[in-house]
């Protein structure tokens, strides 16, 4: 007997087929992209802005307690979500066959990913070492993911499966760089107390998996959220890093298996969360902005940090490992491969949009980034789309 299908169900296919391929999430960033800067520079401008700076917060005998806008909550509760996945990735790839899980596998895109993350760094701090800008030398260290594979997963066949997997560990090594870079640069003052409380609840986290193996997921929840995130929030270090530490202590077996959760999680996390984000932080008023915007250090640190940065460290640092023999390139890679995954890295729109409002918030500085970023995003994803379409894979 054939099975009733409901109205509903067919409704919803498209949407599930959509959800379920893999350059739909980067699709969904970049229209909420699109609609936060038209937004911004609209009628509804000052409504789009002041919207992000409602207070949300609990309240208790006439005293406020973690009350933040929402821009707040959004980039220290929300992308916490973000990176306890990024965290989920590190810990698979990191696991035998994972990309990351053998020296032999991990080298090239290690080097990759380190040369990637020095030479846009350098050519920014040469543009502001004197400059009010300085802080900003992160920005363009860091590669969207989710970008920079949906772009890659545009043209199907046409790249080998070997240079998707190269540009996920590429990209993974540079979402760890850019944690750490966070974490140690990135903060505000510390109160060691509720740093030291944070971490011993991540013990108590390992010591509920690893000794007395506890498989109940509420359990990582509470103490994740309530203790872990909580006590980095408060503490001065940014709450994304309690999520990629409380991942990491997450069981991998079977009642509570770790890339189940990370799998489960995704859809959440690329029509959710980084829609959320990019539509609070990606709108940028061009009002008023001119030629010495266009061109001020912090513009053209980030955009040739971003676009010349990334294509000199990618390749650079691949070919010096490969020539050495330090490495060898996957299979499928050439010259021309190579180079259009320099141009894929130089996408920074999630994580560096992050680290421009951990760094500049909403000063000019902060406008210039974000227009850096979104010139030399847009060009480095087109050049690098079309290198890699030229020729089909046989």
């Amino acid at each position: 007997m054939k099975e009733r299908t409901y109205l509903i169900d067919r409704l919803a296919a498209p949407l599930n087929r959509f959800i379920q391929q893999e350059r739909s999430g980067g699709i969904v960033l970049g229209v909420c992209v699109v609609v936060a800067m038209l937004l911004a520079n609209s009628p509804w401008a000052h409504d789009y802005f002041g919207f992000f700076e409602h207070k949300l917060g609990f309240r208790f005998d006439g005293r406020p307690y973690l009350e933040f806008d929402l821009h707040h909550w959004i980039n220290d509760g929300l992308m916490a979500v973000f990176f306890f996945v990024v965290g989920l990735e590190l810990k698979r790839e990191l696991m035998p066959g994972g990309s990351l899980s053998s020296p032999r596998k991990a080298l090239l895109p290690i080097i990759a990913a380190i040369g990637g993350m020095l030479v846009p760094a350098c050519i920014y701090i040469m543009l502001n070492a004197d400059g009010p800008g300085l802080r900003g030398w992160g920005i363009p260290m860091a590669t969207d993911i989710a970008f920079a594979l949906g772009v890659l997963y545009l043209l199907g066949n046409r790249v080998p499966a070997s240079l998707k997997v190269f540009l996920t560990a590429l990209a993974i090594v540079d979402d760890l760089g850019a944690v750490l870079v966070i974490a140690f640069f990135y903060t505000s003052d510390i109160s060691l107390g509720l740093l030291l409380l944070g971490f011993c609840f991540i013990g108590l986290m390992y010591a509920g998996n690893h000794i007395l193996g506890i498989r109940n997921l509420l359990f990582y929840a509470v103490l994740g959220i309530a203790g872990v995130w909580t006590a980095f929030l408060l503490s001065g270090v940014h709450a994304t890093i309690a999520a990629v530490l409380a991942a990491f202590t997450i069981p991998s077996d079977v009642r509570i298996n770790g890339n189940t959760l990370e799998h489960a999680m995704q859809p959440f996390t690329a029509f959710v969360v980084i829609p959320v984000f990019a539509l609070a932080n990606a709108g940028v008023s061009l009002a008023g902005v001119s030629l010495s915007t266009m061109f001020s250090p912090v513009t053209l640190g980030v955009g040739l940090g971003l676009f010349a940065g990334k294509l000199i460290g990618v390749v650079g640092s691949s070919l010096l490992a490969v020539s050495l023999g330090l490495a060898v390139f996957p299979q499928g890679m050439n010259l021309r491969n190579l180079f259009g995954l320099g141009f894929l890295a130089a996408i920074g729109f999630t994580m560096s949009i992050f680290i421009t409002s951990l760094a500049f918030g909403d000063s000019p500085q902060g406008v210039e980034a974000k227009l850096g970023i979104f010139t030399a995003s847009l060009s480095g994803g087109l050049i690098g789309y079309f290198l890699l379409r030229k020729r089909p894979v046989k």
